[in-house]
């Protein structure tokens, strides 16, 4: 049985996300719902395609993106459309992630996985950042020093020279913890 068109158009929607399968599945649930969905899948891409006029009504942006930081979009995209209502999404949240996404214009931080009905009301609702989308209890070292790396890699504009002076590190031994997924909890 097939769905039913969507009676509403609620706007263009750009979906940047790097992970394939779940960026289509995610954009045909949208689409479902009433929403254009303009799909892309790197930073070059997005800059691209806001470089060639595209001016969305909403932003889903994956905070961890081949090639660098989502939150680098936020931007980009306010420069394009002042009133783009602006959505992170991530399967790695932090608080200092979210209140950087939010400081930039980010409406609303959500932790992946995520229901698309609570995309949607993070899309279509204008509200506050929801203190239930900050991760739960305290982190364990290895994780607070995957976020403190980040953090001051950010402040460096992705620097590794840079951020490893920062950080009284070595620059090889930043790679290495750099080329690691976070620390779980």
């Amino acid at each position: 049985m097939a769905s039913a068109a969507p009676t509403s158009h609620l706007g263009n929607l750009l979906l940047v996300d790097d992970d394939a399968a779940f960026s289509r599945v995610l954009a045909r649930a949208l689409g479902a719902r009433g929403f254009a969905v303009q799909n892309v899948d790197s930073l070059a891409a997005c800059t691209a395609l806001l470089a060639g006029g595209y001016a969305p009504d909403f932003g889903l942006l994956d905070l961890n993106l081949t090639g660098g930081s989502g939150l680098k979009l936020i931007e980009a995209l306010r420069r394009v459309n002042a009133d783009c209502t602006i959505v992170v999404l991530t399967g790695y949240a932090s608080i200092s992630t979210a209140v950087d996404a939010i400081k930039l214009g980010a409406h609303q931080y959500l932790a992946k996985p995520v229901e698309v009905d609570a995309i949607v009301r993070a899309l279509l609702q204008d509200q506050e950042p929801d203190a239930d989308c900050a991760p739960e209890g305290t982190f364990s070292v290895p994780r607070m020093e995957w976020e403190h790396i980040q953090r001051v890699l950010a402040e460096n504009g992705g620097n590794i020279s840079a951020t490893a002076r920062a950080l009284k590190m070595h620059r090889r031994t930043l790679q290495r913890k750099l080329l690691k997924r976070p620390a779980k909890g």
